[in-house]
C-alpha cells in the first residue's frame, strides 16, 4: 500500500510517500520546505505570508515527492485538515481535493497531532504491532501541550492540556526576552547545553549540583502546577518569571547569565512535563509512552523522560520519533492516514473543509 501525505498546517510545505509493507512503515520520500527564514524577520509566523508561500510551492513539492511514481500506484491521499492556520490548511486541502478527484483516489482527513504521535512509528525496522495499547502520548509543540490517552489507533482522549501557553510557545517567548531570535526553542536548548558543558569543564566529576553549577543558589524559576492533582499544565507564569528576572539585570549581566537562565528554564519546563507524564502513565496503566511534536527534538526532555520511565515504570516502552520527524512533515500524515484507510474512513470531497481548532478527540 502506498499513501501520499500532504501537510500545510503552518509554515512548512510538505509532501511524502509512505509505503506500508510487512507490518511496517517505510518512507519512500519526504520533502519539506520550511519558511523559517521568511518569518524570522517578523519574529513569528504571519498567516497570510505563509499561505502565499504554500500556494507558490505546493505543486513543485508534491511533484518532487512523487518522483517517478505514477498516480495510478497511489492508494490514497492523506492531508492535514486541522488544527492549524486556516489559510495554510486550505492550500493543502484544496490541492489534495483536486488530486483526489482527478486521480480517483480516496481522500483521508488527518488530525495534525495524530500525525505527530504516529511519527514515532516511522521506522522501517519497527513493526506497527510493537505499539502495545493503551499508550500515553505527551504532545509538545509551539501550539500544543497535551497528555493524550491512546486507546487504539485513531481513538484518543485528552487527559491533560495547557491552560495557557504551550511549552514550545514559552520557549520562543523566553528566547525573545533573552534576545536569541526566532525560532527560539533550539536557541534556548543550545544555550542550556552551553551552560551544562561549562559545568562539566569546571567540575570534572560531573556533579552538576556542586557549588559552581547549583542553579538553586543563584535563582530558581517556578515549576507551575507541578504538584496539582490533575494532568494539566501552565507555562505562562514560568515565562513571566524569566521576564521579571531579566528586567532586574543589566545588559552585561543578562548576556553573562543567558546560558544559566536557559538551563534553569529548560529544567523547570521538563520537570513538570516529566512528572505529569509519569503520574498519568501510572494512573491509566499504559503499556507505552510516546513523545511527540516539535519540542520532542529537545534532547534534555527526551533524556529526562526516558530516565524517569526507566526509574519509575517497569516494563513500559518508550517511543521517541527520529529528529527528522519531530517537526511538521507529511510522512507522519500519510502514516496516520493508513489507520483510517483500514477502516475505510474516507472524506466526502463535496463536504470537506478545514478545521483550524480540531481537537484530536473529535471525529472528522
Amino acid at each position: 500500500m502506498l499513501i501520499l501525505g500532504i501537510e500545510t498546517s503552518c509554515d512548512e510545505t510538505a509532501a511524502a510517500l509512505v509505503q506500508i509493507e510487512n507490518g511496517r512503515f517505510c518512507v519512500k520520500s519526504n520533502v519539506v520546505l520550511s519558511q523559517v527564514k521568511i518569518h524570522a524577520r517578523y519574529g513569528g509566523v504571519v498567516p497570510e505570508v505563509a499561505a502565499r508561500k504554500h500556494l507558490e510551492t505546493i505543486i513543485p513539492i508534491i511533484k518532487q515527492a512523487l518522483g517517478r511514481i505514477s498516480p495510478k500506484d497511489i492508494d490514497a491521499i492523506a492531508t492535514t485538515t486541522g488544527p492549524g492556520l486556516i489559510t495554510s490548511l486550505l492550500v493543502g486541502i484544496e490541492t489534495a481535493r483536486g488530486l483526489a478527484f482527478a486521480w480517483g483516489k480516496p481522500f483521508i482527513t488527518v488530525n495534525h497531532l495524530d500525525g505527530h504521535i504516529i511519527a514515532n512509528l516511522l521506522n522501517c525496522r519497527l513493526q506497527i504491532a510493537d505499539c502495545r495499547l493503551p499508550a500515553l502520548a505527551l504532545v509538545v509543540s509551539g501550539g500544543h501541550t497535551e497528555l493524550i490517552l491512546m486507546k487504539d489507533f485513531g481513538k484518543y482522549k485528552i487527559i491533560g492540556e495547557t491552560l495557557d501557553d504551550a511549552v514550545g510557545e514559552a520557549f520562543d517567548k523566553v528566547a525573545k526576552i533573552l534576545g536569541l531570535g526566532y525560532p527560539g526553542g533550539h536557541a534556548v536548548a543550545r544555550m542550556a547545553e552551553q551552560f551544562n558543558l561549562e559545568c562539566r569543564i569546571q567540575n570534572a566529576e560531573y556533579k552538576l549540583n556542586s557549588a559552581i553549577c547549583n542553579l538553586q543558589s543563584a535563582f530558581s524559576l517556578p515549576r507551575p502546577m507541578l504538584n496539582s492533582p490533575d494532568f494539566n499544565f501552565s507555562f505562562s507564569g514560568l515565562k513571566t518569571a524569566v521576564l521579571y528576572l531579566v528586567q532586574k539585570l543589566s545588559d552585561d549581566e543578562r548576556k553573562k547569565l543567558t546560558p544559566t537562565i536557559c538551563a534553569e528554564f529548560q529544567n523547570a519546563a521538563a520537570e513538570v512535563l516529566v512528572k505529569k507524564t509519569i503520574a498519568a502513565a501510572k494512573k491509566f496503566k499504559v503499556k507505552n509512552i510516546f513523545l511527540a511534536g516539535g519540542v520532542a527534538a529537545n534532547c534534555h526532555l527526551r533524556e529526562s523522560l526516558g530516565q524517569a520511565i526507566h526509574d519509575n515504570l517497569i516494563g513500559i516502552g518508550y517511543f521517541v520519533p527520529e529528529l527528522k520527524y519531530t517537526g511538521d512533515n507529511a510522512a507522519m500524515i500519510a502514516a496516520a492516514g493508513y489507520f483510517k484507510y483500514l477502516k475505510k474512513d474516507f472524506a466526502d470531497l463535496e463536504k470537506l473543509d478545514a478545521k483550524p481548532n480540531w481537537r484530536i478527540d473529535e471525529h472528522c
